[in-house]
């Protein structure tokens, strides 16, 4: 039994719970959230898809991009050194993958490509599952 683990892959990070998450959950306005909460990449990613269903996408970029900002201070905080998974399935690792997600929907729609690869890249390289949770590929 080894006491170490994969050294040539980095360990999963898993961020911590976001408060903020509990206020959505609550039904509390994604607004009200984010100005209350501005680190949290979840309350940015809701008023993203919220801008992307109203087919505002230049207001959907502004939000996602502030929610994955926002997401990865808090990787790094977190001991994420720019690559490495970033687990879907831990569900506070979430708002900033949805951030990522509606990042690369906005950019598409307003016809960014690379900026479209790039985070298409981010999100699987971060974790397969979550492009597919996204609705995305």
């Amino acid at each position: 039994m080894s006491l170490h683990g994969n050294l040539l892959e980095p360990d999963d990070t898993r961020l911590p719970v976001d408060p903020a998450a509990a206020d959505l959950t609550a039904g509390k306005d994604p607004s009200e959230v984010a100005a209350g909460s501005p680190s949290s990449s979840i309350a940015w990613a809701v008023l993203a898809e919220r801008a992307l269903d109203a087919g505002e996408s230049v207001a959907a970029y502004a939000y996602a991009r502030t929610g994955y900002h926002r997401g990865l201070d808090q990787l790094r905080r977190n001991g994420w050194k720019g690559f490495g998974p970033v687990p879907w399935s831990h569900e506070p690792n979430q708002g900033f993958l949805r951030s990522c997600g509606a990042l690369l929907r906005a950019a598409a729609a307003i016809g960014e490509a690379p900026e479209v690869e790039r985070l298409r890249t981010l999100i699987n390289d971060s974790d397969p599952e979550a492009l597919a949770a996204l609705g995305v590929s």
